[in-house]
């Protein structure tokens, strides 16, 4: 990565002791409060996880985006970072909801301990770290968990304390006269508010996308609540004292080239497709093509012109119903995988392209059936591709993530796309179609997005008048 001026973005991480402390109603609700107060915010989110920034995003009012080292690499991190800060206009601040726990990462033989974990992620940006602590089971003993989380690490700046889950003015007095002690500043508590939970299902929250109206309600009563409770000029003066970073923003259009005839791009859209980084949308336009959205929940037809389609992440288990219904889209999307028109499916992509979810007619593309499961298919993949496709030549290497609760059968086809384990290969390649459990971050291996890009160039689309 090209190194520029050093860029000053205030900035701060909000990371917590471990899953569950609240800190993606701590993140939503700050990020609305300053964006009630005028300023511009940007949302980021360690790791792979896709709900979370969708309700960033609708504080902000930008899009929430990922940072996950184990996806894009380290050198990555911190021009991404000043994408999402800089773009389309720069943040007066930037808030980083972590993941798990402070010092959780990645738990593969690959890389070591805490490798993408928020702690690292704070490190590679240089930025202090505000902890959400869930206090609700807690009173004196608060000081030495947040005693040990701020000595375990001492190139880690630990910058202050929000409590989350008070009962009390007296639980709080306590909780703070505690912490004084310790050293550590408190800059904000916030109460029990069972009211504000997030609805969750079977794969974590449910999507903002999903709850529309609601999911802004809760947003802007986040934001509220915050408002009132955390001390927002001390957050706004940690997030300041950030030193610049020494990183040049990530800029698509130099991970591509252009390619010809600037082929139309469909993107599956909708409370049905959810999941997806917004850098995979952003290395398709900087390869010159024009990426439009579909909705399978509701539009009856593809996009004229359509030359490739994308299937992203999402929950088409919920609405398997209502994509069944669309017979006259299933139909187009079958009859584009016929004319060997390039199709990257992830996970629920593969799903709609199966022929059948729990025995809904789908797309019939593959030659497979799908079927909910109890059990969670769960972590990040160092995957290696099997057969030669639109996304990528046999032998490529790239990493990902699986987070399904889904299967396949069978759970690959004869030409498999990937192979993460020795207990075999998955996916499946046909002709222009690439399907497959796995999550991937395009700006980790931007050469997925040229080569599928340059592919879309080589099928001619079926144009077609709509009345």
């Amino acid at each position: 990565m090209a190194i520029s001026a050093p860029v000053r973005v205030p900035r701060v991480v909000l990371a917590a002791p471990g899953s569950g402390s609240g800190k993606t109603s701590i993140a939503t609700g700050l990020l609305a409060a300053f964006a009630a107060r005028g300023l511009t915010v940007s949302p980021h989110k360690v790791g792979p996880d896709y709900i979370d920034p969708g309700y960033h995003g609708l504080a902000a009012g930008r899009p929430g985006r990922n940072l996950d080292p184990w996806l894009v690499g380290e050198a990555r991190v911190a021009p991404l970072f000043l994408r999402g800060a800089l773009h389309p206009r720069p943040a007066d601040l930037a808030i980083v909801e972590g993941v798990m726990g402070l010092f959780d990462g990645a738990t593969h033989p690959s890389v070591p301990p805490g490798f993408a974990s928020t702690a690292h992620v704070a490190a590679l940006l240089r930025a202090p770290v505000l902890l959400v602590v869930d206090a609700s089971a807690q009173a004196r003993s608060v000081a030495a968990l947040v005693h040990g989380f701020a000595t375990f690490d001492p190139g880690l700046r630990l910058g202050g304390v929000i409590l989350n889950r008070v009962g009390s003015d007296r639980h709080e007095a306590v909780l703070r006269e505690a912490l004084g002690a310790a050293g550590v500043p408190v800059l904000g508590a916030v109460r029990r508010l069972e009211a504000l939970a997030t609805p969750s299902r079977h794969l974590g929250l449910v999507p903002a996308a999903e709850r529309s109206t609601e999911a802004v309600g809760t947003v802007r009563a986040l934001g509220e609540v915050v408002s009132g409770a955390v001390d927002l000029d001390a957050v706004l003066s940690l997030a300041r004292s950030a030193p610049p970073l020494e990183a040049a923003p990530w800029d698509p259009a130099a991970e591509v080239a252009a390619v010809s005839g600037r082929p139309r791009i469909a993107v599956a859209g909708g409370p049905a497709f959810t999941f997806g980084y917004a850098e995979n949308d952003e290395l398709l336009a900087a390869a010159d093509a024009e990426v439009v959205t579909v909705d399978p929940l509701r539009d009856e037809f593809l996009p004229d012109g359509t030359a490739g389609l994308v299937v992203g992440g999402g929950f088409p288990e919920v609405y398997a119903a209502e994509l069944s219904a669309n017979a006259s889209l299933r139909a187009e999307v079958a009859a584009l995988a016929g004319r060997g028109a390039p199709i990257a499916a992830e996970c629920a992509g593969l799903l709609y392209l199966a022929r059948s979810l729990d025995g809904l007619p789908m797309c019939g593309v593959l030659d497979a059936d799908a079927a909910m499961t109890p059990r969670l298919s769960l972590g990040y993949r160092a995957a290696v591709a099997v057969s030669d496709s639109v996304l990528a030549p046999a032998g490529s290497r790239v990493r990902g993530h699986e987070f399904h609760r889904t299967v396949t059968d069978p759970g690959a086809g004869p030409t498999p796309a990937w192979q993460w384990s020795a207990a075999g290969a998955e996916g499946f390649v046909a002709g222009g179609v690439h399907a497959s459990y796995l999550h991937l971050n395009w700006a980790g291996s931007p050469e997925l997005a040229q080569r599928f890009a340059a592919a879309c160039t080589a099928v001619p689309a079926a144009p077609r008048a709509r009345s």
